[in-house]
């Protein structure tokens, strides 16, 4: 097993920063063909696409991820579900998309939203297939079906932008790219079921997938009630700020959590009887993650600003007054989620389930005072308080119940945040020194660099240990 986890890691992570660059590079040429206001409405129907796309399959295809034994019996039936949950969903949004727009004080986008609902669909008819891929390890076809989909959904938004379609390019290029990405999934999979029906088959695949999605949603509202009310309470124009300064805080979750999800979940699942090797492989692995993710969200975090401007130009500079407490978010997210993967594979997806209950409950109140007293520097600050003082020893306390201590948890955190810190001394030295913007990102970010390689040097001997050697430990 520990040579196809290395090998879909591998594609996992070509895939997931081949996706980042690409992102990023078409975002910086549509933040100059686009204005904020445009990308405030079309943040209205990413809300609604993100929140359907992550329940519509009711958890199944995480279910059929992590299922111990064959899954021939159960996928037509899976294959059933989640299409027709995918059309009433739809549905419904379709129905009330002009309510949900103007809720958010963008009653232009009801159209765009309607466009998200129906790409839920096509998303829902091939999730089976999906599944299949993630659970084979196949991450290489995998990749490929990304990256084309990628390509599809970033040119057809850059080609339209500039024909002046506005908010409708980022809609038509998202809708064109889960199309194309959707049927080279179903091209690739080894195996394509019809749509078929069994009551057992439906009982069993429910009860373990129903707590998924109940923790997915929860997730998805997490990151997204901060759009919520931002919209709200503000306009577009400076939801679309926001959108900007999390899109660039979401770098290491984008790039490290969601390809590491992709195997650690499968992975993790096939050593859930054995806590041994399952513990010690996840202290590993948590280090080993949390070292790049905590060098990008320190020099995010400190040259939020010059990155702002040099990146996407002067008038989105105000983006950065949210993205410096955000990039400390995006760290804490990285590790919260890779504790809520460990979690799931280990059959304890109920308590994730408690734990974003709890967390957004506290999230949503301390939205609304920060955005009401600070704007969307007061999403963030709201967002990073209640991560630390609710969410993270939530986790914490989960963990626990796997035997994994907040010691441990500390150990394995400890080296990546002292070399975090320093980079970050360094990094606000050289501002002081330096005033021009282009040349404080490269000077600064290179002795940040230099400065956390030096401090996390004992991590590299991590690399070359097997990702489930029951030896290993993230000391």
């Amino acid at each position: 097993m520990a040579q196809s986890v290395r090998r879909g890691l591998g594609w996992s992570f070509i895939s997931s920063i081949a996706t980042r660059v690409g992102t990023v590079l078409s975002g910086i040429v549509l933040a100059r063909l686009l204005s904020p206001a445009d990308y405030g409405q079309f943040t209205v129907a990413l809300v609604v696409l993100l929140v359907l796309a992550n329940i519509n399959d009711l958890g199944l295809e995480a279910t059929l991820v992590r299922w111990p034994g064959a899954i021939d019996e159960i996928a037509p039936t899976a294959t059933t579900i989640i299409f027709s949950a995918s059309c009433l969903l739809a549905g419904g949004v379709f129905v009330g998309a002009p309510a949900i727009a103007a809720a958010l004080n963008a009653p232009d986008a009801a159209g765009i939203v309607r466009l998200m609902a129906v790409s839920v669909v096509v998303n829902g008819l091939f999730a089976v297939p999906s599944a299949i891929l993630t659970r084979s390890f196949m991450q290489g076809r995998r990749a490929t079906a990304d990256l084309t989909g990628m390509v599809v959904t970033l040119g057809l938004s850059v080609v339209l932008a500039v024909m002046g379609f506005g908010a409708w390019s980022l809609a038509w290029g998202r809708f064109a790219g889960n199309g194309v990405n959707s049927v080279l999934l179903w091209w690739f999979a080894p195996a394509r079921y019809r749509p078929g029906w069994s009551r057992a088959a439906a009982r069993h695949v429910l009860a373990g997938g129903l707590p998924i999605a109940g923790t997915l949603l929860l997730a998805v509202g997490l990151m997204n009630v901060d759009y919520v009310v931002v919209g709200r309470l503000l306009d577009p124009a400076e939801l679309g700020l926001y959108l900007l300064a999390f899109n660039l805080s979401s770098w290491p979750v984008s790039i490290l959590s969601v390809a590491v999800a992709r195997i650690s979940v499968p992975a993790f699942a096939r050593l859930q009887h054995d806590l041994t090797a399952l513990r010690a492989a996840f202290r590993r692995s948590l280090t080993l993650i949390m070292a790049p993710t905590v060098l990008v969200a320190v020099m995010l975090a400190v040259y939020a600003l010059p990155a702002t401007r040099v990146v996407y130009g002067p008038r989105w500079s105000a983006a950065a007054a949210a993205l410096s407490f955000l990039a400390v978010l995006g760290a804490l997210r990285v590790a919260m989620q890779f504790a809520a993967d460990l979690l799931t594979a280990a059959g304890k997806a109920r308590l994730t389930l408690v734990i974003q209950g709890g967390w957004i409950i506290a999230l949503l109140p301390a939205l609304v005072i920060g955005v009401t007293h600070a704007g969307i520097r007061g999403a963030g600050i709201a967002h990073v308080a209640v991560a630390l003082c609710v969410a993270v020893p939530a986790h914490l306390a989960a963990l626990a119940t796997l035997r994994i201590s907040p010691l441990d948890v500390l150990r394995s955190a400890g080296r990546p945040v002292a070399a975090g810190a320093a980079a970050a001394l360094v990094a606000v030295g050289v501002q002081w020194l330096i005033a021009d913007d282009l040349a404080t990102l490269v000077v600064g970010g290179l002795a940040g660099a230099a400065v956390f390689a030096v401090v996390a040097r004992p991590i590299l001997r991590l690399v070359s240990e097997s990702p489930a050697d029951p030896r290993s430990s993230g000391g």
